[in-house]
């Protein structure tokens, strides 16, 4: 009997003593990729015994194999081993043991289970066996762990050495990306003192539109048909927000705005990006070499970028010397560029790009680099995340000129808080009632917003609340009305 049978009959006793056990003991909570009990590493050991022997009987034929071919090779050295060898592994346990040697073998091991829960958002491994995770904002931990720091360095470099980086004692820090688009970070001693740290940022399969984000409550319709008129019209955008406050998901859903036929060029770190567009061209930082040679930044990028026939520059993030160049490309005809900057408020991004620009290495004046941000950037997007774990724009502020040395902000939209529902934060995004002066360019170029756009919700009375209830506060008239009858 083959090994598959074998496990069909063992998966279809273990549903039932499973039943049964639920049956007579209470339910208990499971984390995602709960492991077994297992007493004196026999788990783990037997784990790395029968790798090791797939390893060695594949190793000869492996130079040609790749995808489903190597699979396959990889299952049938797997069937013959288990029952060639003397493995200690329970009947009920033994699916388990098979799929997990599988994802050793040809995933990233535990963390494959994580990269297919789309409820996982973001996987941190703070060592081999410390895995936590984020869903809707919150971080829990896993009981998902390595089998060994060994095995946890080999996933590491296996992710590494696939986007052509490396990672060792000269080079102990990477950014890389899975082929599904995630993106990698990884440092390892000694620069992380007690062990190797491994981050990945999922990124949905499907890229968000700008539906999505009106459902999470991140934008608003009236935000969304602003922002649409915006990016058509050519405006220069800039999102700033913290760290994991979703600046690369709305730089992405900005970025499907863009018309057909327009020639984007997208500078990363580390590409990111999910332009929807047929015209677009992605390039990428490059570290430099075990010889301290070959470095390419985003600053070289940008440069030359300009020689590259651009309609637009999509600038993953700024942070360094590439402002000035950022802001001289806004400013020499390729309208309609978009960047993220780290900031925690529209006018802390204009300071960061300030520090930025001077992090070139040019003497100027503050004036003229304000000139430089003022006559380049037309619209701030601030992006926060909230307590409770949601992610919203909190502020959306036109860029309307300089006033002496000092750079006029006005808000067009900003996020007030509402009284809480039961002890949960509550907030909207709402029309400062301002009409910005972008509207009068938008409507030269013959693109209409709808004036409603910009219209503040309606007034409503203050809500007391006291001991749970709601109070309402009469109005002046209704006070006054009894002081006329006496």
């Amino acid at each position: 009997m083959k090994l598959s049978e074998k496990l069909a009959i063992l998966e279809e006793e273990e549903r039932r003593a499973t039943d049964g056990m639920t049956a007579q003991t209470s339910p208990r909570r499971r984390t995602v990729n709960a492991r077994p009990k297992r007493s004196g590493g026999s788990w783990d050991a037997n784990k790395r015994k029968v790798l090791d022997l797939v390893r060695e009987e594949i190793a000869p034929r492996m130079a040609g194999l790749s995808g489903p071919a190597l699979g396959a090779e990889v299952k049938d050295a797997l069937d013959r081993i288990l029952q060639r060898e003397d493995v200690q592994v329970s009947p009920m346990e033994r699916r388990k043991f098979v799929r997990e040697l599988i994802q050793d073998a040809l995933g990233y091991g535990p963390l494959d289970p994580l990269l297919q829960d789309p409820t996982v958002t973001e996987i941190m491994c703070n060592s081999f066996d410390d895995i936590w995770v984020e869903r809707e904002g919150r971080v829990h931990p896993t009981d998902g762990a390595f089998t060994d720091d060994v095995q946890y360095r080999q996933v590491i470099e296996k992710i590494v050495s696939a986007v052509g980086r490396r990672i060792d004692e000269s080079s102990p820090m990477v950014d890389a990306r899975l082929p599904d688009g995630s993106r990698v970070n990884a440092i390892m001693p000694p620069l992380a003192v007690h062990g190797s740290v491994l981050t990945i940022r999922k990124f949905a399969a499907d890229p968000y539109e700008a539906k999505d984000l009106v459902n999470f409550g991140t934008w608003t319709m009236d935000l969304a048909l602003m922002l649409e008129a915006c990016v058509r019209g050519k405006l220069n955008v800039l999102v700033s927000g913290g760290t994991g406050t979703g600046k690369t998901t709305n730089l992405n859903v900005l970025s499907s705005f863009i018309p057909e036929g327009e020639r984007v060029i997208t500078i990363e770190d580390s590409a990111e990006l999910q332009l929807q567009q047929s015209h677009v061209v992605n390039l990428e930082a490059r570290p430099p070499n075990a010889e301290g040679q070959g470095e390419v930044r985003i600053r070289d990028l940008v440069k030359n970028s300009l020689r590259m026939r651009p309609d637009r520059i999509i600038v993953g993030e700024v942070r360094g010397p590439e402002a000035l160049d950022m802001l001289q490309a806004m400013n020499t005809g390729h309208e309609g560029s978009m960047t993220t900057v780290h900031a925690n408020s529209p006018r802390d991004a204009l300071s960061r790009l300030e520090t930025m620009v001077l992090m070139a290495g040019y003497e100027l004046p503050v004036r003229a680099i304000r000139e430089q941000i003022v006559s380049a950037l037309h619209l701030i997007m601030q992006v926060d995340r909230m307590p409770d774990g949601r992610r919203v724009v909190t502020a959306v502020t036109e860029v309307q000129g300089l006033e002496g040395d000092v750079v006029l902000l006005q808000d067009i939209f900003h996020y007030r808080m509402l009284p809480s529902d039961g002890g949960k934060l509550a907030g909207e995004l709402v029309a400062t009632g301002l009409r910005p002066k972008l509207v009068d360019k938008l409507e030269a170029l013959e693109i209409e917003v709808p004036a409603k756009v910009f219209r503040p919700p309606m007034a409503t009375r203050p809500i007391h609340e006291s001991r749970g209830r709601r109070v309402r506060v009469p109005s002046a008239r209704e006070l006054a009305e009894p002081e006329r009858a006496r």
